[in-house]
């Protein structure tokens, strides 16, 4: 059996000890693969300061990386490395916005956006909340699907496949509303059903998503959420 160690965990804390790895690791929850290169203009220092950077992040495990020809790609390394830096993302104080741009950017990712692959801001939590009103959702120890949810999943064709590691439902810390939304298995199911079906799109270059009219009317119809909520 091994154990971490006061020194180990100080290592590994270390890693997000650095406002530049902290920007790439919150760019990168949006799921996607980025360039060494798009990192670097994205957190606007050199091209060989974010490969250093990289290197360290992708050896400390929060980071997982393939080449494809002359480009590096990385990403977070999984599931439980997006959680971790969301939730750590959760208990900081927010900046002030610097510009009118910064402004709308912010509004825009807490109207609603991705985190990792479900989604987060007042959209995931609206989700949440009604999927827990109308006991799809229990979260009296824990998020947890109900017999009913997994009916429901089940009638919109979306499959649970939950065999790997990473749990079929958990909570998620949202750091613009600190309140928990719906993660897992479960809620990356979700995200991706509502991206593909284009009940949401993406905005911008940030995480942010914004609810199409067709995403009004099957949340509405299938949630009972107010369209107006969703604006």
């Amino acid at each position: 059996m091994t154990t971490t160690t006061g020194s180990g965990l100080a290592a590994f804390a270390a890693l997000l000890a650095d406002e530049t790895r902290a920007t790439f690791c919150l760019a990168l929850l949006d799921g996607r693969a980025w360039t060494s290169g798009e990192l670097a203009r994205y957190a606007k220092v050199a091209p060989s300061t974010a490969s250093e950077h990289l290197g360290k992040l992708v050896a400390g495990g929060l980071l997982s990386e393939e080449r494809q020809g002359r480009h590096r790609y990385v990403r977070l390394a999984d599931a439980g490395a997006a959680h971790l830096v969301e939730e750590l993302a959760a208990r900081t104080a927010p900046a002030p916005p610097r510009t009118l741009r910064a402004a709308s950017a912010g509004s825009a990712m807490a109207r609603g956006r991705t985190c990792y692959d479900h989604l987060a801001g007042r959209l995931g939590i609206a989700v949440t909340d009604a999927m827990t009103l109308r006991g799809l959702l229990t979260q009296d120890a824990g998020f947890a699907l109900t017999r009913e949810g997994v009916r429901w999943y089940r009638e919109l064709g979306l499959a649970l496949d939950h065999r790997g590691r990473r749990p079929l439902v958990r909570s998620c810390l949202d750091w613009t509303e600190r309140r928990p939304h719906l993660a897992g298995v479960a809620g990356a199911v979700l995200c991706a059903h509502a991206l593909d079906a284009e009940w949401c799109v993406r905005i911008g270059s940030e995480r942010a998503v914004r609810v199409t009219p067709a995403g009004e009317e099957a949340l509405s119809e299938l949630l009972g959420i107010e369209k107006a909520s969703l604006r």
